[in-house]
């Protein structure tokens, strides 16, 4: 029996189905999750969960409650580059739009706006946490902390000087610096990002094994993102490039391969071996013609498999449900298997994944006792998820990101009947408005 004699809880929630998403594949109706100081306290049948003083309750009636989005890989302030050069391929779109972009338009401003831009948009996704892997990432974590949302900050390191940092040497003290200002913060947490395997030498990579080491911090990279990528690494080293990973010892349980769309089965090994998490962003994939990453054989095998939406600029939203579908659907394609990547590991893939594949897993990524209470709340009443037989196979294949209608950090309720509760919508937008007319005017005159 309930001890209904302890502390009130803050907010009590009661949905038509809660899905805990661990244990896998089970949905609970007629159940209660209680929140007390921003952590789950409770959850429990309904008839049970009644029994306990709450200073609030809600009924959440043909609501499906969940773990909040994890968005394993991005670009925040990206979003302000949405649209701007679409419709080619990788190295194209990088050298001859994105990178002369950012070098005559990123700066801290940018980087304000743009983020906001992206957590606003994120939020009202169902996100709750987000990697970010972008310049000036000590202004991008001003705005996160404001914002209330969780993040891991991904510091950019590259070979050449990028908006902010010099070189690869002021970017990883800017790196430490914020990973020390963060050590306490209870939503945010520092990794570092180096570039790509073709952007960043071996002398730096082996300045971040081994900062990421001392700190224990994760290494969040874009790996084997195209055939291209590999193919030139073998041509110029005699290696392909998760092995030079592998021989300069990054690899490991901290390590986030980003893409990962061409994977042999020297590749596959290097993978289970040192236990790394893969993070699947498929939608920029197909964008960019750069490949499939072979989801369910990966899976098979063992390997933690997330999902990211990368940076607007090359998907072009921050739809994490979206890219999940698309997810689910690829991966049956890929596989030749209608039942490689089932809705419920689907699901999986987008909360408890991304949360393990940040290192948060202890801390989010499922409904479970004692876990933040970062929580998502989908209405699954509309006509085009009628009937109900499966409320998961709903959320994915029916819904859409109209369906998210409350979202929870840390207990926090940061969205609220589709409505941002601590960012203002319309300032977003002329904002974001704003910065398209001057970045547009200057495209022409180029």
């Amino acid at each position: 029996m309930p001890n209904t004699q302890q502390e009130p809880l803050d907010l009590l929630l009661l949905p038509t189905w809660l899905v805990p998403v661990e244990p896998c594949g089970v949905v609970l109706t007629e159940h209660a999750l209680g929140i007390r100081g921003g952590r789950i306290a409770l959850i429990a049948p309904r008839a049970e969960a009644l029994k306990h003083t709450a200073k609030e309750t809600r009924e959440l009636p043909d609501m499906l409650l969940a773990p909040g989005l994890v968005n394993a890989h991005g670009h925040a302030a990206m979003t302000l580059f949405r649209g701007l050069a679409d419709d080619l391929p990788l190295m194209t779109w990088l050298k001859e739009h994105i990178w002369p972009a950012e070098a005559k338009w990123v700066n801290e401003d940018f980087i304000r706006a743009g983020t906001d831009l992206a957590i606003a948009e994120q939020l009202k996704n169902g996100i709750t946490c987000f990697s970010d892997m972008y310049f000036f990432p000590q202004v991008a974590s001003q705005r996160m902390h404001e914002s209330g949302i969780r993040a891991q900050i991904a510091i950019p390191i590259l070979d050449f000087p990028i908006p902010g940092a010099h070189d690869a040497g002021e970017a990883l003290r800017q790196g430490l610096q914020l990973h020390d200002d963060l050590k306490q913060h209870p939503r945010l947490n520092v990794a570092f990002g180096p570039h790509a395997p073709y952007t960043v030498s071996d002398d730096k990579l082996e300045s971040i094994r081994v900062l990421a080491a001392e700190t224990d911090a994760g290494i969040h990279m874009h790996v084997h993102e195209t055939a291209f990528e590999v193919e030139e690494a073998v041509k110029q080293h005699g290696e392909r490039p998760l092995a030079r990973l592998a021989r300069l010892q990054l690899l490991g349980p901290r390590f986030q391969a980003v893409h990962m769309t061409q994977i042999n089965d020297d590749d596959l090994a290097l993978l289970v071996k040192h236990n790394c998490s893969v993070i699947h962003c498929p939608e920029s994939n197909l964008k960019l013609a750069s490949g499939f990453c072979p989801v369910e054989r990966l899976w098979q095998a063992g390997v933690n498999v997330a999902i990211g939406t990368d940076g607007a600029a090359s998907n072009n939203d921050l739809d994490l449900l979206g890219e999940t579908r698309t997810a689910a659907l690829l991966a049956k394609a890929v596989a030749g298997s209608a039942t490689a990547l089932d809705a419920h590991r689907a699901l999986r893939m987008a909360t408890l994944n991304g949360a393990r594949a940040l290192g948060l897993d202890d801390c989010i990524g499922s409904l479970e006792v004692g876990k933040s209470a970062d929580l998502a709340a989908f209405d699954l009443s509309g006509l085009g998820q009628q009937p109900v037989y499966d409320p998961v196979s709903q959320l994915i294949y029916a819904c859409t990101r109209d369906s998210v209608r409350h979202v929870w950090v840390a207990g926090k309720q940061l969205l609220d009947a589709g409505c941002l509760t601590r960012m203002d919508e319309q300032q977003l937008k002329a904002s974001a408005r704003e910065w398209g007319i001057k970045i547009a005017a200057a495209d022409k005159k180029s």
